[in-house]
């Protein structure tokens, strides 16, 4: 029985040491099977976290792109804007140098034009003093002519008088210095070209700074233009007379006034 049981044992262990390392090896078998498994899913997982980091990056540099894009296009819409600004200034400068331009045209073409205008004035005034200067002229003639003619005698020696016949001078007396200095038979002058005047029907004639007025008829034999080409001079007998040098003989009575 003793031997039996030895030899139970003996098997028993010899069971055991065989089964404990196919045991053992079958154990890491198992964990050889499960750490591919395992690893597998590791592999697996990493491919994603890479896809993941790149998909990140990536975004991120489309974002910084993006960036930059928006950042050009500010700064394009900037210089745009800065060009366009610095455009319509520089067309401001030159409507408002072409509106001065303009300006300054038109005020000299009006001061050239005023100018015109005053010069066509002066030489139609002046034309016009020319026409009417002759006519004027001829005018004043024909009247100074007529007042003369009217006044001449028909008979001297019944239409004229002496002062003393007419009671005496009683009009302006001419000074005695003033007289002897500008009048008298050494001073000569004619009648033409004087200023001349008819008052009352009487005809008037300025020389010496005085008026002298016939009061007297001329004689009839006198030259009809005698006032325009005859020496005359004024002489005082208890009154003014004047004095034809073709006639010395024959004394028109005069007046004077200032």
């Amino acid at each position: 029985m003793r031997v039996i049981r030895i030899t139970s044992t003996a098997i028993l262990s010899l069971l055991l040491g065989i089964a404990a390392p196919a045991y053992a090896q079958h154990e890491q078998q198992g964990e050889k099977q499960d750490h591919p498994q395992q690893q597998s899913k590791h592999e697996q997982a990493k491919p994603e976290k890479q896809h993941a980091q790149q998909q990140k990056q990536s975004d991120q540099k489309q974002q910084q792109h993006a960036q930059q894009q928006r950042q050009s296009d500010q700064k394009q819409q900037q210089q745009h804007a800065q060009q366009q600004k610095q455009s319509d200034q520089k067309q401001q400068k030159h409507a408002q140098q072409q509106r001065q331009s303009d300006q300054k045209q038109q005020q000299q073409h009006a001061r050239q034009q005023r100018q015109s205008d005053k010069k066509q004035q002066q030489q139609h005034a002046q034309q016009q003093r020319g026409h009417e200067q002759p006519q004027h002229a001829q005018e004043q003639q024909r009247v100074r002519q007529t007042a003369w003619q009217q006044h001449r005698a028909r008979s001297w020696q019944s239409d004229h008088r002496t002062w003393q016949q007419r009671g005496g001078y009683h009009g302006y007396r001419i000074p005695d210095d003033r007289f002897r200095g500008h009048f008298g038979p050494d001073h000569g002058f004619r009648i033409y070209g004087l200023p001349f005047l008819v008052v009352g029907g009487y005809p008037r004639f300025q020389y010496g700074g005085y008026w002298f007025i016939l009061v007297d008829p001329w004689p009839e034999y006198w030259a009809n233009d005698w006032y325009d080409t005859d020496d005359v001079y004024v002489a005082y007998d208890s009154g003014y007379y004047l004095f034809n040098r073709r006639y010395p003989d024959v004394g028109i009575a005069i007046n004077i006034s200032r």
